[in-house]
């Protein structure tokens, strides 16, 4: 099982961290190691000062595929999730300077919060669900997947291109706008449109 996350995939997050506007998707893998569930509390590493949320409507794959038209995409999701991609900001922004990958920024143990999952097809359309993050009772990030700059069908089309889709990959579709540092005793509550999804505490 690989996790598939997509950066950048919102203009205005892009913005707010001073990145281009990408003209083709940005991805980035992170290992199984990576995924934190059950609402499990969240530790924060020592060997980063600046660990940043980035909630994301999260896609599982549910059947084999490779080189995905994307007008078929829909039909290799089996359910849907919420996530959170933590990043150490700190680290990565080292990272970029040096021109050095930054899998060390997002890819430690427990990065990859998720919740639950539900069947995609309790959902009309994929392509239009608010979903959100709470810190401490007061919501910081907002975002609804029809901003996606890429979406999901060309996203699985993308990604298929490069490496075979297998049953249970799970694809972080991009964060909307406003990402912060997390600090101890934080509480995150993130939802999918009026459904909680995820509830934890940084530690």
């Amino acid at each position: 099982m690989k996790i598939l996350c997509i950066g950048r995939n919102y203009i205005n997050h892009a913005k707010e961290l001073n990145n281009p506007v990408p003209s083709e998707p940005v991805f980035f893998i992170k290992p199984d190691t990576a995924l934190l569930r059950n609402n499990d509390d969240f530790y924060h590493p020592d060997f980063s000062e600046e660990i940043h949320h980035e909630i994301e409507f999260v896609v599982r794959i549910g059947k084999l595929g490779k080189n995905i038209d994307s007008k078929f995409a829909h039909r290799y999701i089996d359910s849907v999730a919420l996530g959170v991609d933590f990043t150490a900001r700190d680290i990565q922004s080292k990272c970029k300077e040096k021109g050095l990958p930054w899998e060390k920024a997002k890819a430690f143990d427990h990065s990859a919060p998720i919740s639950k999952f539900i069947k995609a097809s309790e959902f009309e359309d994929l392509q239009n669900i608010e979903f959100s993050l709470k810190k401490n009772g007061e919501i910081v990030q907002l975002g609804n997947t029809r901003d996606m700059i890429f979406k999901i069908n060309d996203l699985i089309a993308y990604l298929s291109k490069f490496f075979t889709l297998k049953i249970g990959d799970l694809i972080y579709t991009g964060t909307p706008a406003g990402v912060s540092k997390v600090n101890i005793d934080d509480h995150l509550v993130g939802c999918i449109e009026d459904r909680e999804m995820l509830n934890f505490h940084i530690k």
